[in-house]
């Protein structure tokens, strides 16, 4: 467990604690009334509100959305649906930049809404709502459709028998045993929500604002370092709140399971009722899921292969390379960034996984989803602050980008791996060191062959989820070394149609990378690696 936390200590604490003291404290003195300051203006007081608001309208509307889907997934058996479970799962692997840009291509200007029948929703609220749902969709049908489809039906049968109406013994045998599964999958799409940046950024214009939009604008904009830190405190207290709760809930979810054999419990559809619901559900993952994706795909191709071509022109002005080698850029960075996840996550693992693992150690596994809420922005202007100076002069290293993606993929190892190992029989380790094997040869004899897909599952996560950070490369990637999100977003700042179209075309590229990514893990995917 030492590895993990000097990582997270090093590269996660030390750049928030830097930036807090840079904005907090002057002439060696702190300046705590500075906080009062900062939430009493009346233009902070709206974007806290702003963003509480926006999080819980999004989190109930993804719940409305999402839960007939999970009741579809868990206990209906259709044609092509394990495919169909990979394809809603690929909006939750997209970067925010792509997501943003989705929708910007059907709801912007010019967009499919706009050709069609002259309404925009960009730059109004409606259209962060329906980004954020389609972003968590998967949230909610993998978490609860995950315990939903290893619930005994017979329960709910047997108050049916007994003179419960439909509505009655769902609403007495399944909802509570679901409870804990829908409790912790409306905190995780809160949480998402809560920090949003990529969505907001490009779809709020000048007019909303989430915490996260406002602290990379007192940052990269105004400069205002006090009161971006204000700004991360606030954050950060809201988000450990938040993560106090998800890790209840998640322990009443493990301690109340009395599961089946997922296999058993889906159906073919029976009944006019549940066709229906069948067809709403394909419907809704048509035009909420697939129509921003092809409407992308539409949009990059206007004009032909033109925008894909000029990816390859350098313009020495914001990109001092051709945009293109940002797609190489992105994927060498994410590979180093997966090793280095996978390492740091995987030891943190096998430490929380271990039976006589002490109180502390167990929470520590609450502070490692703590980079998925805290401010990828202040953490991003946090390494430059904080590791500019020896013996960790970083700031002109390229290993700085790849070392924040890491920090957000190692939560996605550890929820991947912690279940499979916790799952592994501790005689079977304690009868290989009888037998004389070495710690390392335990774990590689016995350990790894019972891991090695989860191990695998995880890592393309972590992929994925690195390939496709933004807020905090968009301060530490150099002009000459741009990701492929970082790209995206600068080609959409800059007026023209060739500069939109030539993000249409990255966005595209790198959505198809991490489906390809999703598909694969989908055919890893093993039902004791658990949902995310």
């Amino acid at each position: 467990m030492l590895g993990p936390v000097a990582f997270f200590a090093v590269f996660f604490a030390w750049p928030v604690a830097a930036i807090v003291t840079r904005g907090l404290k002057t002439d060696g003195g702190w300046r705590f009334g500075r906080i009062a300051d900062v939430v009493g203006q009346s233009d902070i007081r709206h974007v806290l509100w702003f963003t509480t608001w926006q999080a819980l309208a999004s989190t109930a509307l993804t719940l409305l959305v999402a839960l007939p889907a999970a009741y579809v997934f868990a206990r209906l058996d259709f044609p092509g649906r394990q495919v169909l479970r990979a394809v809603v799962t690929v909006p939750f692997v997209l970067p925010t930049v792509v997501v943003g840009t989705a929708f910007l291509a059907l709801v912007g200007r010019g967009g499919l809404m706009d050709e069609l029948w002259g309404v925009r929703l960009d730059t109004t609220v409606w259209a962060i709502l329906l980004a954020h749902v389609f972003f968590n969709y998967a949230v909610v049908v993998r978490t609860v459709g995950g315990l939903w489809s290893q619930l005994d039906p017979r329960q709910e049968e047997a108050a049916r028998m007994l003179g419960a109406s439909p509505a009655a013994a769902w609403r007495k045998v399944t909802l509570p045993a679901l409870a804990p599964a829908v409790a912790a999958a409306a905190l995780m799409v809160f949480l998402f929500t809560f920090t949003s940046f990529g969505v907001v950024q490009i779809l709020g214009g000048p007019t909303f604002a989430t915490l996260e939009v406002e602290i990379y604008r007192q940052t990269s904009e105004i400069f205002d370092l006090s009161t971006a830190a204000v700004l991360t405190l606030v954050q950060f207290v809201a988000v450990g709140a938040i993560l106090v709760v998800h890790a209840w809930t998640v322990r009443r979810r493990e301690s109340a399971l009395r599961l089946v054999d997922p296999s058993v419990t889906a159906r073919r559809p029976r009944g006019a009722g549940q066709w229906a619901l069948l067809t709403g559900v394909l419907a809704t993952v048509a035009v909420l899921l697939l129509l921003p994706l092809a409407v992308l795909v539409r949009r990059s191709l206007d004009g032909g292969l033109g925008y894909y071509r000029a990816l390859g022109d350098a313009d020495g002005g914001t990109f001092l390379v051709a945009p293109i080698e940002s797609v190489v850029n992105s994927l060498e960075y994410a590979v180093v960034a997966t090793a280095v996840a996978v390492l740091v996550g995987g030891l943190a693992a096998a430490a929380l996984a271990r039976r006589d693992a002490g109180r502390l150690v167990r929470g520590f596994d609450a502070l490692l989803m703590l980079p998925l809420g805290v401010s990828a922005v202040t953490v991003g202007f946090g390494f430059l602050i904080a590791l500019d100076k020896p013996p960790l002069d970083l700031r002109q290293s390229w290993i700085l980008v790849p070392l924040a993606q890491a920090l957000v993929g190692v939560p996605f190892v550890v929820r991947t791996m912690l279940p499979v190992l916790r799952a592994v029989d501790g005689r079977l380790r304690e009868a290989a060191a009888v037998l004389g094997a070495s710690p390392w040869r335990v774990w590689r004899e016995v350990d790894l062959p019972m891991v090695r897909r989860a191990l695998l599952i995880a890592a393309g996560f972590a992929f994925a989820v690195s390939l496709g950070e933004f807020g905090a490369t968009v301060f530490i990637a150099r002009p000459d070394n741009p990701t492929l999100p970082v790209a995206v977003a600068r080609l959409l700042s800059r007026p023209g149609d060739l500069n939109y179209g030539q993000a249409m075309a990255l966005s595209t590229i790198l959505m198809v990378v991490c489906a390809v990514a999703l598909l694969v893990l989908e055919r890893l995917r093993t039902d004791r690696t658990g949902e995310f």
